[in-house]
């Protein structure tokens, strides 16, 4: 968990294996995915999907981050950046869009996950 925590990256659990065997020779990549596993459950991490192919990983309450943040994804080189910094019309949009959805649908939010894909900045200009 201190690899999450001392992170402000999205890691695999590949990654998080690689890291964490230099401090425990012993533990296995099985036992990497089931512990990420279990703590998605329990909601102590949050399991992403960056459309890569590999699930990625961060702290639910990391002391690195802003506690909610949305991602914004480059679909070319793969960079993902959190949205942290949400001006007044983005969180008024936001509040309406769950109070709208919890009516519709029953449904009591308790939180969301945003990613956007598209082009950063710099892979725009080698384009």
């Amino acid at each position: 968990m201190n690899l999450l925590r001392n992170t402000e990256k999205h890691l695999s659990a590949e990654d998080i294996y690689i890291d964490a065997v230099r401090i425990n020779p012993s533990i296995g990549l099985t036992t990497v995915y089931r512990t990420l596993d279990l703590f998605s459950q329990i909601g102590v991490v949050q399991k992403c999907d960056f459309g890569d192919g590999r699930a990625r990983y961060e702290l639910a309450d990391n002391p690195l981050k802003k506690s909610h943040h949305h991602h914004l994804v480059c679909v070319k080189c793969k960079t993902i950046v959190d949205y942290t910094d949400f001006i007044g019309e983005e969180l008024e949009l936001m509040q309406k869009t769950e109070k709208a959805l919890s009516l519709k649908h029953r449904f009591k939010i308790f939180n969301h996950t945003i990613h956007f894909y598209g082009i950063c900045s710099k892979c725009r200009l080698e384009a």
